[in-house]
């Protein structure tokens, strides 16, 4: 998938078997929604190589979240690209984690982390029986933590031009390069949730924080150009652990 992929699981039966399922779904998401791989479907799609009722139901499900997503955020979370073809990555990564926590839950293991990207789904407890933490990097030195996390059941998703630079566009104005932010992480009830979210709210700017304010169960802490940090008011909750 083009990016650094970390599975925790604490246990140890079937571990190995429920690691090698978990990866062998990633590389099925690889291969079929990778824009950069000739073969896959969502570039014979853009190629115009593929009918609507030839998709996959993986697929069909996806471009229908992303219609989804699109209506939900006011029009911020566009797929289309600039050449009219379309790449659902801001919603598939996240996606993808989701559903690899449900092998894990369908294995029976009810403690475990995901990281694929920076973006992160944990359930449970970690191997102490602790909390999960979690770090939000300073977008400006990135050995540098800013704000710890504690996550039990939630999703992590952090959007940024920090790392890969100027890849989030406004889908309102094509042009125009998102500057005035560089970070902006939210947690949701699980990572599809909050990958969605985070990407759409990075687009919209300085607003961003201000939308993701208004979203029910979901909270966010922006960063921007100038390193000053502005979360929602319920972020705080996420920064003390119980355990």
């Amino acid at each position: 998938m083009g990016m650094h992929i970390t599975v925790e699981i604490v246990g140890t039966a079937l571990v190995n078997s429920t690691i090698e399922k978990v990866f062998s779904y990633f590389n099925y998401i690889d291969e079929k929604f990778s824009t950069y791989k000739k073969t896959s479907e969502i570039t014979k799609i853009n190629e115009g190589k593929l009918r609507e009722t030839e998709y996959s139901e993986d697929m069909k499900n996806v471009l229908s979240l992303c219609k989804k997503t699109k209506d939900e955020t006011g029009g911020y979370f566009d797929i289309l690209i600039s050449d009219e073809s379309c790449d659902p990555s801001g919603l598939v990564k996240g996606w993808a984690i989701h559903n690899a926590s449900k092998i894990l839950l369908e294995d029976g293991f009810e403690n475990f982390y995901i990281d694929a990207g920076g973006d992160i789904q944990v359930h449970g407890y970690n191997a102490e029986g602790r909390t999960w933490s979690l770090g939000i990097k300073n977008p400006f030195n990135q050995k540098e933590i800013v704000k710890v996390i504690y996550a039990q059941n939630e999703g992590i998703a952090t959007s940024g031009t920090y790392i890969r630079g100027q890849h989030i566009y406004n889908p309102k104005n094509r042009d125009e390069r998102i500057t005035e932010i560089v970070s902006l992480t939210v947690v949701g009830p699980n990572v599809y949730e909050a990958d969605r979210f985070a990407t759409a709210a990075f687009a919209m700017g300085r607003k961003g924080i201000l939308f993701v304010e208004k979203l029910p169960g979901f909270e966010g802490y922006m960063i921007d150009k100038n390193g000053t940090a502005t979360m929602t008011s319920g972020f705080e909750k996420y920064t003390k652990t119980n355990v």
